[in-house]
Parts: C-alpha cells; structure tokens; sequence
C-alpha cells in the first residue's frame, strides 16, 4: 500500500478529529467512481462503528486511518498534503490512479477495458471531441462481447462503424484475452428492437 500523508496533513486531521468529540474516530479515505473520469477521492470521519470488516488499515503517530478495500488499487501513490495559506490553508488529495485503475490480466475484463479505454483510445479520441465508455459486458457463444457507447464528436459520424470501431475493437481484442468482440450500443441488429431497422 504507496499511500504519503505529509505531517502538516497529519496534524491538521488529527485536530479536527479531536473536535469531534469522540472516542476513536478515525478517518476512511475511499474513491466513488473509481477508474472512470469522474473518480473523486474522499476522506470522512470514521468511528468505530462505521469501520467495515475488510478496511486495510494505516496506524499513524496521530490519526489511524482506514482504507476501502475496493478503492485501494486507486489510492496507489496517493498523496494527502494540508498547505497553509492565507485563509487558514488548504488539504488536498492527489490520486494519480483514481481515474485510471491498475489493472493485471487478473483484473476483471470490465477493468481491463475501461483501462485501455482511458489509457489508450480516449486520450486520442479527444482532440475529435469524442469518447468511448464501456456499457456492459456480454457473454455470448463465440466469447464476451463488449458493448461500447461511442459519445462526444464520434456520435452520428458516418466513420464511427469503420474506422473508430473497427480500431477499437482491433486493439481490445489484441489486448485482453477471452474478449471476441465490440458492438456499438446503437447497434440494435442485436437487440428487440431489430424490426425498426
């Protein structure tokens, strides 16, 4: 677990946790949303009997804190840092891996996709406005088939089933073994809904 809680960070949680008044209160750091774009680190109060049984645990000289164990692949190399500054002073959060998760081939495949989705194809996406986001994972005959939203400036354009998909799905299948296929969420030759075609 790589996880630096500076001193000054260290000693301004450990004064407000001793404003709160309550024996052995801690403070739980955990990621909501992690390995998307939209993954925020966070740190509560944590009393002991909010404390959940598979917590990994940090003892410091001033303040213990606990860790969700699922967040804990995204919280690698995560920095709590308080900086004082004219209005008191400021405790910031820096989690390098929140948004993108460190996955392995042990990981699971919606993990192994979303990280080379965010890793690999959105960052070169963007400068066309555009973004992939995985929707779900389906298994079917020939293997699992990923079913992926295409959004921003790739929607509606008439490459998107050539080049984009076929790039796309070109790299994921290289990459992450068992998937056999992408489909477009819009693609609804697969769904109900066929006959409005």
């Amino acid at each position: 677990m790589n996880i630096t809680v500076t001193e000054s960070a260290e000693t301004y949680l450990a004064e407000l946790l001793e404003k709160q008044n309550v024996e052995g209160i801690a403070v739980r750091m955990f990621v909501t949303q992690p390995g998307t774009p939209y993954a925020e680190t966070c740190l509560a109060y944590c009393r002991p009997d909010e404390v959940v049984e598979d917590d990994e645990v940090m003892e410091m000289e001033k303040v213990r804190f606990y860790f969700e164990k699922n967040s804990l692949p995204y919280l690698e190399e995560a920095t709590v840092d308080f900086a004082t500054d004219r209005m008191g002073g400021q405790l910031t959060i820096k989690a390098p891996n929140a948004k993108v998760p460190k996955v392995s081939d042990d990981s699971p495949m919606e993990e192994q996709i979303n990280y080379i989705l965010y890793s690999d194809i959105n960052p070169g996406l963007s400068s066309h406005g555009g973004e992939v986001k995985l929707i779900e994972l389906v298994e079917e005959e020939i293997g699992h088939i990923a079913i992926l939203q295409f959004g921003g400036g790739c929607q509606g354009c008439s490459a998107v089933d050539m080049t984009l998909k076929d790039g796309v799905e070109k790299t994921l299948v290289e990459r992450i073994s068992g998937l056999a296929g992408v489909r477009d969420v819009t693609d609804h030759s697969v769904t109900d809904n066929a006959y409005y075609k």
